[in-house]
C-alpha cells in the first residue's frame, strides 16, 4: 500500500504534471508565472483547493451520486463544491495574506474554473482510487502543479532579461519556454516504475 502511494505521488508530480504533460491549468501557468511570489503563491492556493476538493468529491461521489445513481450529476456537483471552496480560500486570504489576494487578482476566482482541479477530482473517481490514494494523488497534482510555475516563473525572469529578437517577444517566447519545461519533464517517463519495479 505505502508503495502505490508512493508511485502515485512521484508519478503525479513529475510524469503526469497535469500542467506539463495533460495541459490541464494552462491559463494561470502562463497568466500569474511572471513574478516568483505570486507563482508560488498561485501553486499553493490551487495545491490546497485540489487537496480540498478531493477530500470532499470523492465521498460525495461514493455516498450520495453513486448512491442515487445520480454519477451523471458528478461535473455539476464537482463544479459546485470546487467554487464554494475557492470562495471560502479566497475569503481566507483576503483576510490573512491581502498582498498574496491582491498579487493573485482575478486569478485566484479563476481556480473555480481552473480545469487541473476538476480534473483531478473525476481522474481520481475515473481510476478507482480510494479515498487515501485520491488525496496522495491530489497532493502530488497540487506539488507537480507548484513545480511547474516556480520552474517557470524562474524561466520567465531570465527571458525578461535577455535580448529576445522582436518577433519573439511577448507570448511566442513564453509559449516556446513552456514547452521547453515540458520537454524536460518527459525525461521522467519511466523513472518512477523503474525504480519501483
Amino acid at each position: 500500500m505505502f508503495k502505490t502511494l508512493i508511485i502515485i505521488l512521484l508519478s503525479s508530480v513529475f510524469v503526469d504534471n497535469y500542467v506539463l504533460s495533460r495541459f490541464l491549468g494552462i491559463c494561470p501557468f502562463l497568466g500569474v508565472s511572471k513574478k516568483l511570489d505570486q507563482a508560488t503563491g498561485m501553486g499553493i492556493a490551487v495545491t490546497a483547493v485540489m487537496l480540498l476538493a478531493c477530500a470532499v468529491t470523492w465521498p460525495i461521489q461514493y455516498f450520495v451520486l453513486n448512491a442515487l445513481n445520480m454519477g451523471y450529476m458528478q461535473n455539476i456537483v464537482f463544479i459546485l463544491v470546487i467554487a464554494a471552496l475557492v470562495q471560502m480560500l479566497e475569503l481566507l486570504l483576503k483576510k490573512f495574506s491581502p498582498s498574496l489576494h491582491k498579487g493573485l487578482g482575478v486569478y485566484l476566482p479563476l481556480i473555480t474554473t481552473n480545469c487541473a482541479v476538476l480534473g483531478v477530482a473525476i481522474n481520481n473517481i475515473n481510476d478507482g482510487f480510494t479515498f487515501i490514494e485520491s488525496i496522495v494523488s491530489a497532493l502530488g497534482v497540487g506539488l507537480g502543479f507548484l513545480l511547474a510555475m516556480v520552474l517557470f516563473s524562474g524561466l520567465r525572469t531570465r527571458i525578461h532579461d535577455a535580448n529576445v529578437p522582436a518577433p519573439f517577444r511577448g507570448l511566442p517566447v513564453t509559449l516556446i519556454a513552456a514547452s521547453f519545461i515540458s520537454l524536460a519533464f518527459m525525461g521522467f517517463g519511466g523513472i518512477v516504475e523503474n525504480i519501483f519495479k
